[in-house]
């Protein structure tokens, strides 16, 4: 199954560790040390330019860590894993 996160960009949903509130994550300097990494290691990657609401931790098998942040909220993002579980 596939997660669409914004502006026509959809993940694996087996490669996904986490979906967090980027403004309650980021209230914590751990979290801004490893976006700040990530970034200068190239592994993030903003999914449009609007109000960023959400980060997506993913690890795609045989790859490196990847950052996606998306301008939709982590329950809509949630509400989608919901519902391509039913389906």
């Amino acid at each position: 199954m596939y997660l669409h996160i914004g502006s026509n960009i959809s993940i694996p949903t087996d490669d996904i560790i986490g979906i967090f509130d980027i403004d309650n994550a980021t209230t914590s300097k751990i979290t801004r040390n490893y976006l700040k990494a990530a970034e200068d290691e190239g592994m993030v990657a903003a999914v449009s330019g609007d109000l960023p609401k959400s980060l997506l931790v993913c690890c795609p098998r045989g790859s490196w860590q990847r950052v996606y942040i998306s301008h939709l909220a982590p329950a809509t993002l949630l509400g989608r894993l919901e519902t391509n579980r039913i389906h």
